[in-house]
């Protein structure tokens, strides 16, 4: 069973926001940069209504667009124990461009996996990331790929 997810590459301007998750993937996360995101839950009405949950959650704003869903996903698979412990074999992250319409007075981390959330130039974005995270954004944002 695959666990469903949503994510967010924020824009505003040529920055774009991210989240220093500080724990993660049941630990195995510690002091990484990433786009703000997280699972489905079963409230969840739509996979907007997760995102803005998810974006509430992790920076404390409610100022976000919605611009569009990339078509491709972030997607992988659990290590033997983090499948033991959460149920899931792998997950898949349906990825948003939003927009910030905030003036960042509102941003403070919510939540006990996120020290801080960070503005970056694009072309810094790339080597703060995760693997699969990268390649996405190297595919989608860095050759402004369209969908």
């Amino acid at each position: 069973m695959i666990r469903m997810a949503v994510g967010a590459v924020i824009q505003k301007g040529d920055e774009l926001l991210l989240v220093h998750k500080v724990k993660g993937a049941q630990g195995k996360i510690k002091g990484t940069w990433d786009f703000p995101k997280g699972g489905m839950e079963p409230q969840d009405e739509s996979l907007e209504a997760a995102l803005l949950r998810e974006l509430e959650e992790e920076t404390g704003s409610t100022n976000f667009i919605i611009t569009k869903p990339f078509k491709d996903r972030i997607a992988f698979r659990f290590d033997a124990i983090t499948q033991e412990k959460l149920g899931y074999q792998g997950q898949e992250t349906t990825m948003f461009l939003v927009e910030y319409a905030g003036d960042g007075t509102d941003l403070k981390p919510q939540d006990d996996e996120i020290d801080d959330i960070r503005w970056f130039p694009i072309d810094h974005v790339a080597p703060l990331l995760f693997p699969e995270a990268r390649v996405f954004f190297e595919s989608y944002i860095l050759v402004r790929g369209e969908d």
